[in-house]
């Protein structure tokens, strides 16, 4: 990656930090819509999955991997403000010495709880509308999915957003929609088919899941997010957006 590149996550991080400070409303709802589209993609994966579950499993889980890509093409084609995306981009305007710890952290946090914001409304609609018959589908994953061993999670998460970031990337560096397309589908239903842990869609499917499955543990849900969330950011702005800072032409 050259310097020019690093350039334009700097100006994106500057832009985005200078809209938050500036008009708080507008950034909050392009989070929350964010969050829409992260719930849209995961009612389509999930509701894919359940389709197959009985036919053919697998082959559920390989189309839900690659229709769950419709949420960061939305958010790019579209417009929206995603916290794990923004792990990278802050993180790469703060090694640019464009925007301050405190802007970086502002951003992260205003992000995150307009992306919960989002996806909690939309999930809630989703369930009212009778979740398209997924109730016995969320009741055979989501215990395993809160029981994986903290560990385990951790290092699930630093990658998913690796991946994540890296469709970020391709989205600010290529110029053609194809171009942005294919590389956004190939990282993101790289992440959701290797069974990563997403922050973000994880807000989407324990709002569902809670509502759909009795007895699920708020403490494990809650744990489940703060590790998630913690190995998301590292995954997008240190093992991500650090190596691609110092591999820029210009130091």
């Amino acid at each position: 990656m050259i310097h020019d590149d690093v350039q334009k996550f700097s100006n994106a991080a500057i832009a985005k930090s200078n809209l938050l400070q500036n008009n708080f409303m507008k950034y909050f709802l392009r989070a929350v819509m964010a969050g829409f589209f992260i719930a849209v993609a995961m009612i389509y994966c999930n509701v894919t999955g359940n389709v197959f579950k009985d036919a053919d499993p697998a082959m559920g889980k390989f189309l839900g991997a690659l229709v769950f890509s419709i949420a960061v093409l939305l958010i790019v084609m579209v417009g929206g403000e995603l916290f794990t995306g923004n792990n990278l981009v802050m993180a790469m305007g703060f090694y640019d010495k464009k925007v301050s710890a405190g802007a970086l952290g502002k951003v992260w946090l205003v992000s995150y709880i307009g992306n919960f914001v989002g996806c909690l409304i939309f999930s809630l609609i989703f369930v009212g509308a009778g979740a398209s018959g997924t109730a016995d589908y969320f009741a055979g994953f989501i215990n395993n999915k809160l029981t994986i061993a903290p560990l385990e999670m951790f290092l699930r998460a630093i990658l998913c957003n690796f991946f994540v970031c890296l469709a970020v990337a391709c989205g600010v560096k290529l110029t053609t929609e194809v171009g942005k397309f294919l590389m956004i589908v190939m990282c993101i239903s790289a992440f959701v088919i290797s069974g990563f842990e997403h922050c973000i869609a994880n807000m989407s499917i324990f709002t569902v899941a809670y509502c759909l499955v009795p007895g699920l543990s708020m403490g494990a849900i809650l744990k489940s997010m703060v590790i998630v969330t913690i190995g998301n950011i590292l995954g997008g702005a240190v093992l991500l957006g650090w190596p691609l800072r110092k591999m820029s032409a210009d130091q």
